[in-house]
């Protein structure tokens, strides 16, 4: 009795331990991330071939083309598609995720951007005296123009089909 009680004792922990792993072969979110970082690297080599000088807060940093978020959720909601269909409730979450991140890119984070361009032009303007000349600039780069979205979306979509791909040749 002993015996089968640390055998099944053994193997749920086997089986916990294996299931911490398991983030490490999940597809969606190796395709979410793996989107994300291929955004972040052309945004970064974009910039170093414009410039010529590398901007380390183009890794991590929002805006620009194309965009990472769009890319990350694209990706996500292709992923889950493509591993659990398309028609059941796990995509349904993850295209409405992906529509609400697409559409805040180019309406709200757009426009709050535009307008940190004003108001930093008018900090700008002011005299020395002022105590809000001396103020740190807004962040003027935080949203996306639409061909920047819809370049993330592509890229995401081509993420998700290209790691399924090799899920396929894998198994």
């Amino acid at each position: 009795m002993e015996e089968s009680s640390a055998t099944s004792s053994s193997s749920s922990s086997s089986s916990s331990s294996s299931h911490y792993f398991s983030i490490f072969t999940n597809y969606p979110l190796i395709s979410a991330v793996l989107a994300f970082t291929i955004a972040q690297l052309i945004k970064f080599f974009t910039s170093w071939y414009k410039e010529k000088r590398w901007d380390l807060k183009r890794l991590c940093g929002s805006g620009g083309m194309p965009s990472s978020h769009s890319a990350t959720v694209t990706a996500l909601a292709m992923a889950v598609g493509l591993q659990e269909g398309f028609g059941g409730s796990h995509f349904a979450i993850a295209l409405v995720l992906t529509s609400i991140v697409m559409y805040d890119a180019t309406g709200v984070r757009l426009h709050a951007g535009r307008q940190a361009e004003v108001l930093n032009q008018i900090v700008y303007e002011l005299p020395a005296e002022h105590p809000l000349s001396e103020s740190i600039p807004l962040r003027e780069l935080l949203g996306h123009t639409p061909p920047q979205v819809v370049a993330g979306g592509v890229l995401g979509i081509a993420t998700a089909a290209f790691g399924y791909l090799i899920t396929l040749i894998a198994k």
